[in-house]
């Protein structure tokens, strides 16, 4: 299968049913899930990879398989989706990663060439990540990325209240 996005050190393509149990390691393991209110089952599990097939399909955008070239492993998730916060859709980068590859820069290297191939090849103006308020990994991604914190609101997930952030990056911040 071909990759969509390649950088340095990450290969990004669809995934697939194949990718199915290197997503669970990710989506249930409980720290990892932190954000989400827990690990999932596997149904959620499944649900999920069924949501970026559909996603392939519909918007041509989605969730990617983050690849490590030096192994050929999935190692986590990045990508762009719409989502909607109050009063608008908008075209997010979102990004979700196995936790032993914390800490490496994977996250800020995907989620830069996610963010350079919305405005090179999908011409968007802007760029968002939408994020829980107590995942100060995520928000640290996104300020690599040069984003800034623009809004927030609640979005009500799994029975519990999350406040998020808004993060947004322009085309003519990064002098385009």
């Amino acid at each position: 299968m071909g990759f969509i996005l390649e950088t340095e050190r990450l290969a990004l393509r669809k995934m697939t049913q194949a990718d199915f149990p290197a997503l669970c390691e990710i989506l249930q393991d409980e720290q990892t899930m932190y954000a989400y209110e827990g690990a999932f089952s596997g149904e959620e599990a499944q649900t999920w990879l069924d949501r970026q097939l559909e996603r392939y399909r519909d918007d041509g955008i989605g969730l990617w398989a983050v690849i490590l070239k030096e192994n050929g492993k999935m190692i986590g998730q990045c990508g762009l989706t719409w989502q909607r916060i109050p009063g608008e859709t908008v075209l997010e980068v979102g990004y979700l990663f196995n936790r032993a590859y914390w800490h490496c820069g994977y996250a800020a290297e995907a989620a830069r060439a996610c963010r350079d191939y919305a405005f090179e090849t999908l011409r968007a103006e802007k760029v968002y990540s939408i994020i829980r308020d107590t995942n100060a990994l995520s928000q640290n991604v996104a300020q690599r990325n040069g984003m800034t914190r623009v809004a927030s609101f609640v979005k009500h997930y799994r029975g519990a209240d999350m406040p998020h952030g808004v993060y947004c990056v322009q085309r003519r911040e990064r002098g385009e």
